[in-house]
This record gives structure tokens, C-alpha cells and sequence, in this order.
């Protein structure tokens, strides 16, 4: 049995492409189990245009400059684009230099299609050629063109044909979600179960990561529940994705009372409050002793303009509770 890898990353961050190399390095000295590389999609920059704009200009103009600030507070980004071109030369590539700046959403599906089709290793080396494409052929992936391109040299033939037919958008904005509700907030980033390592780490710190994890024991719960876990976990902080990610549960599983929770809180975080009422006084009709159903009932009716109804239903849920 293999372990697996995930690596949740944008194409267009340099420290992806580095940290592939410093995690190829240290699969090929790995004496431990099989390890099985999935690449899994994140976006350091959603506004990006879906037409390329050259990245040299882009750079140099100083809100931009002042906001990418955040990726490595104690240099400057000129300062940092410099280390990440010392430190690209010094994992072995002939040259290195991206020259557009464009939106990374069809290279993201192109990758989930690879694996669809064909597997992580496809995947694998179809992310190999995008970003050879971006960093050092300095090329324009958010073209067709190009994508199909690299989709050739990696033996992916029905790539460039299933980008045109618009396969893999939503598979990929699920994936995002998912990966937010999991915690990722930087690219690249390795998981192996909810085991997390942040950034192109040297090789000895990931050798040491996999060691960690191969150390847990790994359990997988069914499909269902780990979506809503992750919906859940998504609630405060994106409701309306958490509601993206319960729509199949909803459909499947309905009359589930946790689902249903679950859906009325989110939609009550998203300012659909008269939706999130009638569902929690179905549930707390269903279940009058249910002091959490009561609480949230209690601040629809707030938020809709009810403020002695939503009394009622706290005294209501204390009263149960012991209060």
C-alpha cells in the first residue's frame, strides 16, 4: 500500500516548480514505503486575467509590489525574485524567468484531467511541462496552444481535446474549496491525511515529513462524511462555498438531520435568513429538545427583525441545557 502526497500548489508560484524538484530528490532517496504524488489545485493570485499581460510591467508597479510584500516580509520582491532565481539555478535549471502573468485556472484543469484520465503519474508529468512552459520557456499557459502543447509531450493526447470541450472547471473550484476547508493557505503545500508541511522545503525537512507520516496510521472516512466535514469547516469562513460543497449531500442525503445543520448555518452566515428559518423551525419541530437548533432558530428570528421571538427560543434552549 503507498502512501499518499498531496502537493497543493499553483503552477505559476516559482516555489512549486522548486519544491517538485526538492520533492523528486527526495522521493529517489526514500527507502520507506511507496509514495503515490498527487497535485491538487491552489491559487495565489484568483484575479489573475484570463489574457497573459507581461509580468515585467506588472512588477514593477508599486501597489503590486507593496502587496507582494506578504510572500517574504523581510525582502523586498525585487529582492525575492532575485533569491528565487539563485535558488532555481542551484536545483539545476538551465534558465528561469516567467514572463506573463495570467490566470492559472486551465493549466489547474488540464492537471485534474491527466489524473482523471490517466493517472498521478500522467498528472505528474503534465505538471512537469506547464510549468517547464511558464518558468522556463517562459510561454503563455493560459493558451490553448501552449496547454495542448505541454498535454502532448507528457503523453496526455486528449488533453488539448477535453480543455476545448470545458471539462474539469468544476471539479477544480470544488478542489480549491476543499483544500481551503483542509487549511491551505500557501502554495506549495504537502499533505499527507491532515499531517501538513508548508513551503519548497529542503529535502532533509520533507524526508523527515514523510517519516512523520508514515509513522500515523491514516484512516480515510467515507466520502459523505468527509464532505461535510470539510463543508462544515467551511461555514464561518465561506458559507457559501460550505453550501457548494453540501449541494450533493443535500441531494443524496436529504433528510439527513446533521446535513441539514449544517446547510441552515451556512445559509444563515450568507444572509439567507428567511431560508435558514424555515429550515431550523422544521428542525426544531422535529426535535423540540435540541438546544442548538433553538439557538440558531433563535438568531434568524433576531436577524429577521423578531427580537422577542428570538428570546423565547433561548430561554427556551437554556432551559434544556441547565442554565
Amino acid at each position: 500500500m503507498s502512501m499518499r502526497l498531496e502537493i497543493w500548489a499553483d503552477v505559476v508560484c516559482p516555489w512549486a516548480y522548486i519544491g517538485k524538484r526538492r520533492v523528486e530528490r527526495t522521493l529517489a532517496a526514500h527507502g520507506g514505503e511507496p509514495v503515490e504524488v498527487l497535485w491538487r489545485p491552489y491559487r495565489i493570485d484568483p484575479t489573475a486575467p484570463e489574457e497573459a499581460r507581461p509580468l515585467d510591467g506588472l512588477l514593477r508597479d508599486p501597489f503590486v509590489d507593496e502587496a507582494l510584500r506578504a510572500c517574504a516580509p523581510h525582502l523586498t520582491p525585487a529582492q525575492n525574485r532575485v533569491r528565487v532565481a539563485e535558488v532555481a539555478a542551484a536545483e539545476g535549471f538551465p534558465r528561469w524567468g516567467a514572463a506573463w502573468h495570467v490566470s492559472s485556472h486551465d493549466a489547474h484543469r488540464l492537471l485534474h484531467l491527466a489524473e482523471r484520465e490517466g493517472g498521478p503519474a500522467l498528472q505528474n508529468a503534465v505538471a512537469e511541462e506547464i510549468m517547464r512552459a511558464h518558468f522556463v520557456d517562459a510561454e503563455d499557459i493560459g493558451t490553448a496552444e501552449v496547454l495542448e502543447g505541454a498535454a502532448d509531450r507528457a503523453g496526455f493526447a486528449d488533453g488539448g481535446r477535453l480543455l476545448r470541450a470545458g471539462e474539469g472547471g468544476g471539479e477544480v473550484r470544488e478542489l480549491l474549496l476543499r483544500g481551503r476547508a483542509r487549511g491551505v493557505r500557501t502554495s506549495p503545500t504537502l499533505l499527507v491525511g491532515d499531517l501538513a508541511l508548508e513551503g519548497a522545503c529542503h529535502p532533509e525537512e520533507i524526508a523527515g515529513f514523510l517519516e512523520r507520516a508514515g509513522e500515523r496510521s491514516v484512516w480515510s472516512p467515507p466520502a459523505e462524511v468527509e464532505r461535510l466535514r470539510l463543508a462544515e469547516a467551511l461555514v464561518e469562513k465561506d458559507p457559501l462555498g460550505a453550501l457548494t460543497l453540501l449541494e450533493p449531500l443535500l441531494a443524496e442525503h436529504g433528510g439527513d438531520r446533521g446535513v441539514r445543520l449544517v446547510a441552515a448555518r451556512a445559509r444563515l452566515r450568507s444572509a439567507q435568513v428567511g431560508r435558514a428559518r424555515k429550515e431550523l423551525e422544521i428542525l426544531v419541530a422535529e426535535a423540540p429538545d435540541d438546544a442548538h437548533a433553538r439557538r440558531l432558530l433563535a438568531s434568524a428570528l433576531r436577524r429577521g427583525g423578531e427580537p422577542g421571538a428570538a428570546e423565547t427560543q433561548l430561554r427556551l434552549a437554556d432551559a434544556m441545557a441547565g442554565s
